[in-house]
């Protein structure tokens, strides 16, 4: 078959909520779009990340706030099999009809298949019926997220591990399950399986859960995983893994654990290897360099961008779709149609409005355990790591009036990062049932670097989780 050739101002290459918010800013400007995909649109965080996982995670979080309450009437344990049919629903049983439908609602062009570069604003797409030139006039997207990493444990691969996907997709509950990792894969995926009758161990390289955090975080939610029943191991380390007809066999220095899968949630890295970046001086499996408009930054002519996971810059689907829309931005506002206030933006540059700088020193994290984990900006140690002199303001969450109202057993912290120099927020957590909620207060806090003097006039509510603003400001002494 000879092979085609078609050209469009803009080419995404990656079709998850990344890359569809990518496509979707660029097309604005009257720009033709192309969005191209060889799995499912919509990406890891429609079918195996953010939303089954959290599908799964639900109903343990609805039974724990009804044990929780005196007064309600709450069944003894998770029914699986319908946790499992929700998951599937939330999912879409992996079915992307519903993504394809608003593609082409947008007007944005879908291509299947994988696409490699062959040269400047140039790809070849393979698909079932052939390969396929495609040529971008303006810019081309990167946004094809990032893989798993599967340590080179002896044995590991070979005993066909699980990873995300594979967890968030079971149809079949393991009665034994090892997890390596003690990050948010890790410590999710093991409340799952605990909450489904599981026998969970979790295998802790270093000497606390999600290390990214404030400790005080990580040791509330090993307390809880031990509570479920989960065996954590910290300083712990597979050696080796072996497969057979009893399960998997995980060696640890002089002891061996038995089960009958093994999920390895140990990092995930850039999905370049098989992208053909090497034409462009790139290096295959590393992430591609930008700089804050999302442009790579070795890469001449200003015309190739990376979004998300693949820029090395973020590693969360929401940071991902906001670097999404400030490069859509940045394209729209260089490549688009020539009126006369484009024009004058162009001669002005550099694009100020569209510059990413939200994961400089505000990225937001939800960890979905029991408790939650939210946090956002700075803790105490990587605030003193970039120089800032900050006083750590905490204050226990059961204190709170609201907190009662919840539960008579209440438990919880919250914890302000706060840069006296300046009189400003820079980082807060927050650990305890439902605290996700609660975090996005926190982010405007950061990122408009609101004075806390000021927020002592923001009212809240009353009896809610939130009135700890004002026991932050009394313990500021305010």
């Amino acid at each position: 078959m000879a092979e085609q050739e078609t050209t469009f101002d803009v080419i995404v290459v990656g079709a998850g909520a990344v890359g569809e918010n990518a496509a979707d800013r660029a097309g604005r400007s009257g720009l033709s779009v192309a969005l191209v995909e060889h799995a499912l649109v919509g990406g890891e965080c429609s079918y195996w990340a953010c939303m089954p996982s959290k599908a799964l995670l639900r109903p343990g979080a609805v039974l724990a706030a009804a044990h929780a309450a005196p007064g309600a009437d709450a069944a003894a344990a998770v029914d699986v099999a319908a946790a499992l049919a929700r998951r599937d629903e939330v999912a879409a049983h992996w079915d992307d009809s519903g993504q394809v439908g608003w593609v082409d609602s947008v007007g944005i062009t879908l291509l299947r298949g994988h696409a490699r570069f062959t040269g400047p604003r140039e790809l070849a797409l393979s698909t079932d019926g052939g390969e396929q030139r495609l040529i971008a006039r303006h810019a081309v997207i990167v946004a094809t997220g990032s893989a798993p990493v599967v340590p080179g444990i002896e044995g590991l691969a070979e005993a066909r591990p699980w990873t995300s996907r594979d967890a968030t997709s079971v149809q079949h509950v393991p009665a034994r399950l090892v997890v390596l990792g003690g990050g948010v894969v890790g410590v999710e995926m093991a409340t799952v399986f605990a909450d489904f009758g599981s026998d969970v161990t979790l295998v802790v390289r270093g000497d606390r859960l999600l290390a990214a955090a404030e400790p005080f975080a990580g040791e509330a939610v090993a307390d809880a995983l031990a509570d479920l029943g989960v065996t954590v191991l910290f300083g712990a380390q597979a050696s080796a893994v072996t497969r057979d007809d009893d399960g998997v066999h995980v060696t640890l220095g002089d002891r061996t654990l038995h089960a009958d899968e093994i999920l390895v949630a140990t990092g995930r890295r850039p999905r370049t290897d098989d992208l053909g970046v090497e034409t462009l001086g790139l290096t295959p499996g590393r992430a591609i360099e930008v700089d804050d408009t999302l442009a790579a930054a070795s890469v001449d002519g200003g015309w190739l961008f990376a979004v998300g996971d693949v820029s090395g810059r973020t590693a969360t689907t929401h940071q991902g779709k906001y670097d999404a829309r400030v490069a859509g931005d940045v394209v729209a506002a260089r490549f688009g149609p020539d009126d006369a206030a484009r024009e004058a933006e162009r001669d002005a540059g550099p694009w100020s409005r569209y510059r990413a700088t939200a994961d400089e020193d505000s990225v937001p994290q939800v960890v979905f355990s029991r408790p939650e984990v939210a946090w956002v900006g700075h803790t105490e140690a990587s605030a003193r790591e970039a120089g800032i002199d900050v006083r750590v303001v905490p204050y226990d969450l059961a204190n709170l009036a609201g907190a009662s109202v919840l539960s008579p057993d209440y438990t919880g912290k919250a914890q302000l990062a706060l840069d006296d120099a300046r009189g400003v927020i820079v980082g807060a957590t927050f650990v305890g049932p439902d605290v996700a909620e609660m975090l996005h207060a926190a982010t405007v806090a950061v990122v408009g670097q609101v004075p806390l003097a000021r927020l002592w006039h923001a009212v809240p509510a009353y009896p809610t989780l939130s009135e700890v603003w004002l026991r932050f400001g009394e313990a500021a002494g305010l």
